[in-house]
This record gives structure tokens, sequence and C-alpha cells, in this order.
């Protein structure tokens, strides 16, 4: 099969295997010619193991403190018709390279709300490891089937009074207006439900209950914040709501580690092109202005870069400390992002902004190319008029 992007709206409905296989392969070799990481974590649970944050933290873990992992996510292998997802390929690479190394790695493909999911974890990492020294929870779905099996659906909408902005269409590159009415209240509900801190907890009451948490053990949940130029769709919006929760669940988990000495932290993340945060109305603007003075300061990061300085400046080893942490207790990644000078430039150009300034203020060429990366496009060193097989496979436990 010859594989090329297809692209509806904000998604790409293919994914090359060999260029999601080189992303990852370029993760690794940041971590590993970082060093390594003082003080990590040697068991990790990884929830949303697939893409962004997630992997990012996976390799980060595996090849910076040469840890054991295993990986929850709900990915879509190949058919003899369409390719496999890009989560499906980059797991399968990571598993490829942590072999490699001689590193423990298993993988879960499956509902990650459900709880019969989370037992099977449970019972693995009692069987294989005894227990986790760390869990990261950094899943993105759009909906969730609850316990009684109600299906809930998230939405990404504003609070209290419509929003007008404008985005990117990312094959042309043509700004367009997009307008979205308030949610209801029971659309505000559900993506709380969806998005918000409830499942983290429900994973970690099942994996304390199992026994599986070792002393000390530290769960971070990832998060973004925005800023005050995204905050009428965004923190002020229903995802904030769900944000929101994600402090609540975890002061609520915190108190419970308490009796083994573990710790729960928000770690709030700098603004980056995610499977999730494509989807955002009015994100492609902010993040095209947002790449393009950050590259300009040298100060921008992937999720790579984000993850490696968390692990090594904030979580472990004799750098790990308070600093870097606000009034609620989060650990502020996106201090860069939100400095007086990068915001200050952003807001300019911002109200600035127009079709025939765009590639001039901002980087939407960097941008688009972070999107066709994402699903594993646009990579050097890759043939991609060249016959491919999209069936990769990959060891599951489930």
């Amino acid at each position: 099969m010859v594989i090329k992007p297809r692209i509806k709206g904000f998604l790409c409905t293919t994914a090359h295997p060999q260029g999601c296989a080189i992303d990852v392969e370029r993760q690794v070799s940041y971590v590993r010619d970082h060093g390594p990481i003082d003080g990590g974590p040697k068991k990790v649970l990884i929830i949303g193991a697939s893409g962004g944050y997630g992997l990012a933290t996976r390799v980060t873990a595996a090849f910076g403190s040469g840890a054991s992992t295993v990986g929850v996510f709900f990915e879509r292998p190949a058919t003899d018709k369409r390719t496999a997802s890009p989560g499906w390929y980059k797991s399968a690479a990571f598993d490829r390279q942590a072999r490699q190394a001689g590193l423990y790695t298993r993988n879960f493909n499956g509902d990650a709300f459900s709880d019969g999911l989370k037992q099977q974890v449970a019972s693995l990492i009692a069987r294989d490891l005894g227990q986790v020294d760390m869990v990261v929870y950094s899943l993105a779905a759009p909906q969730r089937t609850m316990p009684d099996g109600t299906l809930v659906r998230s939405a990404l909408k504003p609070i209290g009074k419509p929003f007008s902005g404008v985005t990117i269409d990312i094959v042309s590159g043509e700004i367009r207006p997009v307008s979205l009415e308030p949610a209801s209240e029971q659309e505000i509900d559900d993506t709380v439900k969806v998005m918000g801190g409830g499942d983290w907890e429900r994973w970690m009451s099942v994996l304390s209950d199992a026994g599986v948490l070792a002393p000390g053990c530290i769960t971070t949940n990832y998060t973004y914040l925005g800023s005050e130029v995204t905050w009428p769709i965004y923190y002020h919006g229903t995802i904030g709501k769900a944000k929101e929760d994600l402090d609540r669940a975890a002061r609520e988990i915190d108190s419970r580690l308490g009796s083994i000495g573990g710790t729960a932290r928000v770690a709030v993340m700098k603004g980056l092109l995610t499977g999730a945060s494509s989807a955002i109305p009015g994100m492609s603007l902010y993040l095209s202005l947002l790449f393009k003075v950050m590259k300009q300061a040298g100060t921008h990061e992937g999720c790579i870069e984000q993850t490696t300085r968390l692990f090594a400046e904030r979580l472990f080893g004799d750098a790990a400390s308070a600093a870097g942490t606000d009034e609620a207790g989060r650990i502020r990644m996106d201090d860069w992002e939100l400095s007086d000078e990068v915001q200050a430039l952003v807001a300019e150009r911002w109200s600035k902004v127009n079709q025939d300034n765009l590639d001039t203020l901002t980087d939407f060429d960097g941008y688009r190319s972070a999107f066709m990366q994402l699903h594993g496009f646009g990579f050097d060193g890759v043939d991609y008029d060249a016959d491919v097989d999209p069936e990769v496979p990959m060891d599951l436990v489930l």
C-alpha cells in the first residue's frame, strides 16, 4: 500500500508506519543524549501511553531511567483497507526499541475507563512487577462509558456566552471564522465526567486496593491551562471545568497516598500540537503564533523535551524541589510559554494576524509540519511513494 495523508477537517485518517517509527526513534535518541535521570522511577504505569505526552513519558521513563513500563491505550490496528492509527504504530515502535534495549514492556489495548481493564492491569503488575513507583494518567478521549453503561461525550464549548474566533484550515492555510454556542449544564457535566479527574481517582483506588503501589509512589496527570487569549474557549469553557476537577482529584488522591508516603500532582504542560489539541477551535492560530515566538526566543519544546525536563528537574533526583509549583500545588512546565515577554508578543500579533501576514507573524508551516508528523508524514528518510505493509504487529496483553 502506498500511504498518503488523507485529511478531513482537523483529522488525518491515515498514518505511515515508517514515519511513526522515526518519530519514536528521535524521542529515544533525545532522552539517551541527555543521559540518565538521577533517582528516576523504575516501574511505571502510563494510562494513555500511545501518543503526545503519554508516549513521551514512557520513552523518558524507559530510556532515561531504565524503567519497566506498562502502557494502556486504545488504538486501531491496520486492516486490508486502511492503515492503523498513529498511536498503534508508535506503540509498536516503542515496544521494539524497548525490547532491543532489554527493557520490560507490556501493552494493553482497550477501554481504560472500564473496571475490567483496570483489574487486569493491576493483576499483571502484581504478577510481573510486584508494585509500581509511578503512575501517569495522560488519557485524552472524546467519550466515556460510565460504570452503569451510560455513554457520555465531552463538548468543546464556551460557558455562559457564545464564542466567536478563527481557525486555520490545515491544508489550505485559510483563516476561517468559527463560532460556538454556549454549553448546556448537561454538556458541562458530561465533559467533566470524561475529561475530569474521576477516572484517575478510580485507577488509583483499584491499584491501591490491589496493593501494587510502592511506598513513595508518585502519580501525575497532565493538563493544559493556556493563556488569556485562549481562555474564552479553553479555561473558561467546558474544558476548564474538567481541569478544575483534576485539581480536586489530585488533592483527594494525594491525601489517600499519604499512608504510603506517596504524592499526586497535576503537571501543567506547555501548548503543543497533539491529537487532542488539534480539535480545539482557535488553538491552531494560538499555537502557530506561540511556536513563532518561542522558536525565536530559543525556548520552544516538544513533548519529549517537556517530559525529560519534568523528570530531571521537577520530579526526581537532587534537582527536584517545590520550585516551579503554583498556589494550587500544580507543577508548572508552562512557565516559559507564559513568560511576560512571550505572551506580550503573542497577544500583540493575535490582534493583527490576517491572511496576508499569516506567514510573517506565525509559524503556521511549523504547526502544519507538526500535524503531519503526528501521523508519520513529513520525515526525512522516508520514501512516501514506496509500497509499504500497513500491518505492523505488536505484542499485547489485551
